[in-house]
């Protein structure tokens, strides 16, 4: 267990590194960040940093050594590095959680021998492979390359007057995985911690609207049948557990209607905090960052009881220029990341709207939450 005034290490230096940085602060914990860009948003807010490859093994030796425990804020951080310092210093959660979650192939063939749910798949290494997947899977179909991929990039839809070849070159002929398109009546994810002594603390079910496949806007609790989250919130436990997690991760789900009923579908899993989990920051008790502070530091996790109705929307792009009207609107709750350019498609910022539980209570039926507010998205 880390003692106050112990260092956590941060492989990558985004918003989320730079929320988790703010997280550790309250609890008298430091971090040290470690990322290969020098202009990254967390090295506003952290207490040491090293700015270096991923693959300098020296600098790496030399983060192990100043931190008690290395965690990340993305997916992406290579296997080897996982592995490199792993050696040396206690990393969580554990590289061999990572690297399932890494390959999508890897991942969905995970989730399925769970028991749970996903979309029928295929596997395509060559156009070949695909022309058979997409006969034995059917059209309209989405090919995803197997890594690297997120907020719609390398992906692309084939429908009925696509040509697989078109398909096979706009995900740059990289191995990649078919899945069926999924009908789907909304987007869910669950944002779930597992401490190191094994507690599960999961937040309420979050519902999730996408444009132009970045999240756009999460609304919590979702519009979903109770059975429908009680369903959803067992399969991210049964995931972080099956993991043998240490930290906060995410499942993202779709919800289909079958004949008046509701199941949930795995989509994908995020092993790292989440953009569908910034509510929690001012909506509940404890925030995801700090979950995941308190899981990697070996603490007891907090509670994750929800403060309210919760509106989340992202500022993506030319939106956070809209930042001086959204700081005069006293519900709001402003987070900007300090980043430079506000190009289209780039991560800025978010705010939060958190109508208290008394004032939710007067309006139970409703199911959305209405916050047609000066400033709002």
């Amino acid at each position: 267990m880390l003692q106050p005034g112990d260092t956590i290490g941060i492989l990558g230096g985004g918003q989320l590194a730079r929320m988790l940085c703010l997280a550790a602060a309250p609890l008298g914990l430091r971090c040290h960040v470690y990322a290969p860009e020098a202009d990254g948003p967390a090295f506003d807010v952290c207490a040491a940093r090293t700015i270096a490859t991923y693959q300098d093994e020296a600098a790496l030796a030399d983060f192990a050594s100043r931190v008690a425990v290395v965690t990340y804020e993305f997916e992406n951080v290579p296997a080897e590095t996982a592995a490199f310092l792993a050696a040396r210093v206690p990393v969580r959660p554990d590289p061999a959680a990572l690297a399932r979650t890494q390959d999508r192939l890897v991942e969905k063939t995970f989730i399925r021998e769970l028991g749970l749910d996903v979309p029928a798949f295929a596997k395509v290494d060559s156009l070949v492979e695909l022309e058979a997947a997409l006969a034995a899977i059917g059209r309209p179909a989405v090919l995803k390359t197997r890594r690297f991929g997120y907020d719609g990039k390398g992906q692309a839809t084939i429908r009925e007057a696509t040509d697989p070849a078109d398909a096979w070159a706009a995900v740059g002929e990289h191995p990649s995985i078919l899945e069926a398109f999924v009908p789907f009546t909304r987007e869910v994810s669950v944002v779930a911690a597992r401490g190191l002594d094994g507690t599960v603390v999961e937040f309420d079910l979050c519902e999730n609207v996408h444009r132009d496949h970045i999240l756009a806007e999460t609304l919590v609790p979702a519009t979903a049948r109770p059975e429908t989250a009680t369903a959803a919130l067992a399969a991210a436990a049964r995931i972080i557990e099956a993991l043998d997690y240490v930290g906060v991760l995410a499942v993202e789900m779709f919800v289909v209607g079958e004949g008046g009923a509701e199941r949930v579908l795995i989509n994908e899993i995020a092993p790292r905090v989440h953009n569908s989990g910034h509510w929690t920051i001012e909506g509940a008790k404890t925030s995801q960052f700090a979950q995941h502070v308190r899981a990697v530091a070996g603490w007891p996790l907090g509670s994750a009881e929800r403060l309210g109705r919760i509106r989340m929307l992202n500022l993506v792009g030319p939106r956070a220029e809209d930042w001086p009207s959204i700081a005069a609107d006293r519900s709001a709750h402003l987070h900007l990341y300090g980043k430079g350019e506000a190009r289209p498609g780039r991560k800025m910022g978010h705010v939060t709207y958190v109508e208290s539980v008394a004032a939710s209570e007067k309006d139970r039926a409703g199911a959305s939450l209405r916050m047609d507010r000066p400033g709002s998205i």
